[in-house]
């Protein structure tokens, strides 16, 4: 990598301070959704398909994870269930923005929400709504292959678990917490774009379509992937994410900067398959 990220110590803080840093960003966030008129967030829905589908994808609902019981994602697909209503069938038009949050709401028992797996410091409880990041994972990755602009993006701050059956680059996923780390995207193009979701049988599926096609193609991958051990002892993995841009003859026309990620290993690195440990 050109710059290699200068990482902390992990800090563990009081509950106390997360308790009122989580009250304060939370008043925040609505100050901004109904007082900030500079943001039009989209409040459209359709039940007919705009004509041209532009980019989809899917992920299952359930895997094998290492000390997670299964009760954990059978909850999570009820609360995908839950979320997914709230969002299918979106219209994003030319200078509106998608907000996941403001769309879906504060998950809670009263609205049916169950607890889900929730990624708490590097490690997993269960908690009420858990799952959902795999919700916005799915909306940002397909985003990604589209001319949408994403304005806030939130990346995971551990790398829970091993590459095992991994599709996507590490650090190409955007997780969420209500109401203040969000998932936004702006339509900053002249035609309007509808969002669908749906919990499938085996799959969480999802589709970005338009009212044209797309003038080009994206290849999303990730470069300068590096595994470095701490000052403070332990772990931390870094990479970039980027994206090749086609013209509809196959020519490549751009290579796009997208994102960084920097994330504190949970996990012993495997020194195999290429992966470079310094």
């Amino acid at each position: 990598m050109k710059s290699v990220y200068q990482s902390e110590r992990p800090v563990t803080r009081s509950r106390l301070r997360l308790f009122f840093g989580g009250l304060y960003f939370t008043w925040r966030r609505y100050f901004q959704w109904f007082f900030v008129s500079s943001t039009q967030y989209a409040t459209t829905f359709q039940t007919s398909q705009l004509p041209f589908k532009v980019a989809d994808h899917c992920t299952p609902l359930y895997r094998r994870l290492r000390n997670v019981d299964m009760w954990l994602q059978e909850n999570k697909v009820t609360n995908l269930k839950l979320a997914t209503a709230k969002i299918n069938g979106l219209v994003l038009k030319p200078g509106e923005t998608l907000s996941i949050w403001r769309l879906v709401g504060k998950p809670t028992k009263a609205k049916g929400y169950s607890e889900g797996m929730v990624l708490n410091n590097g490690s997993f409880i269960p908690g009420v709504g858990g799952g959902l990041c795999q919700l916005s994972n799915l909306i940002y990755w397909m985003t990604l292959h589209t001319p949408l602009l994403i304005t806030e993006r939130w990346r995971h701050t551990h790398d829970v678990f091993p590459d095992a059956n991994r599709t996507q680059p590490f650090g190409s996923g955007a997780t969420v917490v209500y109401n203040y780390i969000d998932l936004q995207i702006k339509n900053e193009t002249q035609h309007s774009y509808q969002l669908l979701i749906r919990v499938g049988e085996s799959d969480l599926e999802g589709e970005w379509r338009s009212e044209q096609p797309l003038p080009q193609k994206y290849e999303v991958y990730e470069s300068d992937h590096l595994i470095k051990q701490e000052w403070w002892g332990g772990y931390m993995r870094h990479n970039v994410i980027r994206r090749k841009v086609f013209d509809l003859n196959s020519n490549q026309i751009g290579d796009e900067f997208i994102t960084e990620n920097h994330a504190i290993m949970m996990y012993e690195p495997m020194l195999a398959g290429g992966t470079e440990v310094v």
